[in-house]
């Protein structure tokens, strides 16, 4: 018991992804064999499945999080795991960055891409019920991306890679990468709905989306987290933005070739983003010299 202990102390973030994945695919998996579900879900089995397939996904990072930030710093830990989410004096800049550079992104990527095509205009312009739509998509934003995910991804994830001096680059693709793949099962649960057949029209859109964006997204989040001085807050606010975004603006219902344009052209403009910020910084995006941290 010792020995395994010590290792899990030794690999804190293996032991860390070990546990989301466990808790999100497992209890996916659960909520999918026990219920009228299967892979991937048709319309029908997505609609009553839904609620507990996303209990699951969230269940992840948050109580992941949670409990290893109990088991290897005790009360201390979730003191500085408070004082992180409750350190809002950051500069007006810094919320300027966290608010808006999502949204103008995705906007401005496709309103581009609709100059070829209308299918490209945002969901927002398209859409007839658009307060109903910005309540939801913020709403989702704020609580699952925001607050449930965040909770592990920057409460425990990042800083305990930072400490381990992986740097602002590496720490934003291993987080972003893996962000990505835990989203793999959830969308190949999904991916039917249209039919009860795997839809590659949404599959493979996602699959580039989690591969191509969030690791560009994340990066960009942890140089935040850093030049915030550690804040959560707005490490959450930037992601519940993000996932905001996303909901309000990307379009539905276009063909395959078409999502695999809009998706493959924004994580190429986020990359141009990271790009410029590392060009902007001296090719060095860590604000100081990485110092030891408690997760």
């Amino acid at each position: 018991m010792k020995t395994i202990r010590a290792y899990i102390k030794r690999h804190k973030v293996l032991a860390y992804y070990a546990l989301v994945f466990t808790i999100s695919w497992g209890g996916i998996l659960f909520a999918v064999g026990v219920g009228p579900g299967g892979l991937p879900a048709t319309k029908e089995q997505a609609e009553i499945l839904f609620p507990f397939v996303l209990l699951a996904l969230f269940a992840g990072p948050s109580m992941a999080g949670i409990l290893l930030t109990g088991l290897f710093y005790g009360r201390a830990g979730f003191r500085n795991l408070l004082s992180r989410m409750t350190r809002w004096r950051v500069g007006a800049r810094w919320y300027a960055v966290a608010l808006l550079t999502a949204p103008l992104l995705v906007t401005a990527t496709l309103l581009a891409l609709s100059i070829s095509s209308p299918e490209f205009l945002p969901r927002i312009l398209t859409s007839n019920e658009k307060a109903a739509l910005l309540l939801f998509g913020i709403g989702w934003g704020l609580v699952g991306g925001g607050l449930l995910e965040e909770l592990g991804w920057t409460g425990f994830a990042v800083p305990t890679l930072l400490r381990q001096r992986h740097g602002i680059l590496g720490t934003g693709l291993i987080v972003g990468l893996l962000w990505g793949a835990w989203h793999f099962l959830v969308s190949f649960w999904g991916s039917g709905t249209s039919s009860g057949a795997l839809s590659l029209a949404i599959f493979l859109p996602a699959i580039i989306f989690y591969v191509g964006s969030l690791p560009a997204y994340r990066v960009l989040m942890v140089w935040v987290y850093d030049r915030t001085g550690e804040s959560m807050l707005v490490a959450m606010l930037m992601h519940a933005v993000f996932s905001a975004s996303m909901l309000i603006l990307q379009p539905v219902g276009i063909a395959l070739v078409a999502s695999l344009i809009w998706t493959l052209v924004l994580a190429a403009a986020l990359w141009v983003v990271v790009a410029a910020v590392a060009v902007a910084q001296g090719r060095r995006l860590t604000r100081q010299p990485l110092r030891k941290r408690v997760a």
